[in-house]
């Protein structure tokens, strides 16, 4: 009987209105995109100077490395030109304990945002993890940004993003001799808890335990009150299955709403610590 991991959902309800904009002119179109690419630009800059700052902010408690690591092919409309079909280039954040003794407990840990990234607003739930004594590996799966507009427009929601998170949960078990493939947990919010279910659906024994903080896990729902541009756009993910007896905790008014339990608070530590609980039943 195959072993499926076990997961915790924390769910935090809000409610908002969205309006359907009419289309804008061809001129207002051609603007915007110019100034998506100058973002994209200025997004690799900042992502740089984020990379460096990651040394002071967890560097005394943990070895800090970025790999690259090959996953499915990237998206191309010309399926004969040079380098379709060649493996996509994905990066990723290594973190380790200094003071690791033996093999390690693996977090993949996923970032949220769809298009985001792996960035030090995460350093206090890193410095959490690594003080437990885990491993992270933080893939920066395709659509993120930081890299520029091509990887960026490479976003494949639900569908080859899983498959890069999959593949840095796989290039670790691999390549680094500290951890323990037995025992791997993987967590996220918001679109990190999205694909955190995604992954555990579709690869169930290749974790051991999973975290879904505020995660997109009713595509349908989700579709009825998003615009319709929204619903064309994705609407090849409505009706995934539903996980089976997944463990819920629901949080209402919760300070900081959508990031309440990321944040720097009382209440997120506490928070947080019911997580760290849960992940070290199955990886501890």
């Amino acid at each position: 009987m195959r072993n499926t991991a076990s997961i915790l959902l924390t769910i935090f309800f809000t409610a908002a209105a969205f309006g359907q904009a009419p289309d804008p002119p061809a001129t207002a179109k051609a603007l915007a995109s110019h100034d998506r690419g100058t973002d994209r630009a200025f997004e690799q800059v900042i992502k740089n100077a984020d990379d460096l700052i990651w040394y002071f902010k967890v560097g005394d408690i943990a070895s800090i490395d970025k790999t690259h690591y090959a996953s499915k092919p990237e998206r191309t409309t010309n399926s004969t030109g040079q380098g379709a079909g060649n493996p996509m280039i994905v990066p990723a954040y290594v973190f380790a304990p200094k003071n690791l003794h033996g093999k390690a407990p693996l977090i993949v840990f996923i970032h949220g945002g769809v298009h985001g990234d792996f960035n030090t607003f995460y350093t206090h739930i890193v410095r959490e993890l690594i003080d437990q004594g885990y491993v992270i590996i933080a893939p920066e799966y395709r659509g993120s940004t930081g890299y520029g507009s091509d990887f960026c427009d490479q976003i494949d929601y639900g569908g080859l993003e899983l498959d890069d998170v999959k593949a840095a949960r796989d290039w670790a078990v691999e390549n680094l001799s500290s951890i323990d493939p037995k025992r791997i947990g993987i967590m996220g919010w918001s679109h990190g808890g999205y694909q955190t279910l995604m992954n555990v659906f579709k690869w169930p024994d290749a974790y051991q335990v999973a975290y879904a903080g505020v995660p997109v896990s009713d595509l349908v729902q989700r579709m009825g009150y998003k615009s319709q541009g929204y619903r064309n756009t994705f609407k090849e993910f409505i009706g995934k299955e539903a996980v089976d007896n997944p463990m819920y905790k629901i949080c209402q008014n919760a300070p900081g709403g959508h990031v309440f339990n990321r944040i720097d608070t009382s209440i997120a530590k506490a928070s947080r610590k019911e997580v760290y609980d849960f992940l070290a039943r199955y990886l501890k």
